[in-house]
């Protein structure tokens, strides 16, 4: 029987350099633990029924968050002792601190930092789907995809933004407290540009409500595309993170 299987996805052409530096970063990893590696193009969405993909289909972040739940279900099936899926903008910079959890599965940690309204800082601490991990025999995979799919059909109109992803993962989590991977953290726009300049309030905060130090972090390609982060600036994160392979290919 295999024993543990790393899943990533994104349409080719990649739209920002970095992102192929977050890849390789994963790779890298898998090739550190001798986790087998796979990574899957638009056939990511095989699996997703077709009125929901149909339904999402000008909302392609809606129909990942559910179709990475079945490619999981998929790998699990297929004999696979742990399977863990990361998103592309993922970016393991500690490959040695970032160890699988023993519990059956785990999701990752958000500590996000923006200004309100009011120009003050706020800090929203939930949790995010950009690394999940199952082990064979959890409890949670299956329910999580059933549920994911019964909301998406129930919904009327538009999709909401992070739907099945994180809000619903949240909502879980403050209900059940899910298993969290402390050090798979993900980066604000705003705590992005203090760990450039070293320091911060935004960064101050994120290290105050971060349970544990962070080795790896989802870099949110969402911040470059709304221009709340230069890809330059992206790519000066990365070097400036530490353990950070300097392949510029996945």
């Amino acid at each position: 029987m295999r024993d543990t299987l790393v899943i990533q996805s994104h349409r080719s052409p990649l739209p920002y350099p970095w992102i192929a530096r977050c890849l390789a970063s994963v790779s890298d990893w898998c090739a550190l633990n001798q986790y087998e590696y796979r990574f899957l193009g638009d056939e990511l969405f095989d699996g997703v029924p077709g009125r929901l993909l149909e339904k999402t289909q000008d909302q392609a972040v809606i129909a990942s968050d559910l179709a990475r739940l079945l490619v999981l279900q998929g790998a699990l099936n297929e004999g696979y002792q742990a399977v863990i899926w990361l998103d592309a903008d993922f970016l393991i910079f500690d490959p040695v601190a970032f160890v699988l959890p023993e519990s059956p599965y785990a999701v990752g940690r958000e500590v996000w930092v923006q200004q309100d309204k009011n120009d003050k800082l706020k800090v929203y601490k939930k949790v995010h789907n950009a690394l999940l991990m199952f082990r064979r025999g959890n409890s949670f995979l299956d329910f999580y995809a059933d549920t994911a799919q019964r909301l998406l059909a129930r919904n009327q109109g538009r999709v909401p933004p992070q739907f099945i992803g994180p809000k619903l993962l949240t909502a879980i989590h403050n209900v059940v407290v899910l298993p969290v991977l402390e050090t798979a953290g993900m980066l604000s726009p705003l705590v992005i540009k203090d760990m450039l300049r070293g320091e911060g309030p935004a960064m101050d905060l994120f290290v105050a409500y971060s349970p544990q130090p962070i080795a790896a972090a989802n870099l949110c390609i969402s911040s470059c595309r709304n221009n709340a982060v230069s890809n330059r600036e992206m790519e000066q994160l990365i070097d400036a993170l530490p353990g950070v392979s300097v392949s510029q290919s996945a």
